[in-house]
């Protein structure tokens, strides 16, 4: 299990799904918040396969930005440029190469959120 992290979940809970009352809410919560933070487009590498990507690990991809698949609280699909085209893959399976901090934050939030 992942360390707590003070200043993480203090922005976890005065950010990100403050005045959330639904795991539904939380999961909007979570999605505006990542869209806010992060900084598209930026580059990212794949670092678990997953059943529903057909990412591979160590696979590079540009993020353009969130997906309209719905959230869940323990699923935000992002939207990648693979092999000329866009698609919707869960941002858990990817970690940021080459993106400005805010972006790093949001990622690392996100998977810690997930660990947690």
């Amino acid at each position: 299990m992942t360390k707590r992290d003070e200043e993480r979940e203090e922005r976890i809970e005065m950010r990100i799904i403050v005045d959330a009352y639904t795991v539904e809410e939380q999961a909007y919560g979570w999605h505006a918040y990542l869209d806010d933070t992060m900084d598209f487009p930026f580059e990212a590498r794949c670092v678990t396969e997953r059943e529903e990507s057909p990412l591979k690990e160590g696979e590079t991809v540009r993020v353009a930005g969130m997906s309209s698949t719905e959230p869940t609280l323990s699923q935000q699909f992002v939207t990648v440029e693979w092999m000329d085209r866009e698609l919707g893959v869960p941002l858990e399976q990817l970690e940021p190469i080459d993106a400005s901090d805010d972006t790093e934050q949001a990622i690392a939030d996100w998977h810690y959120w997930l660990e947690r």
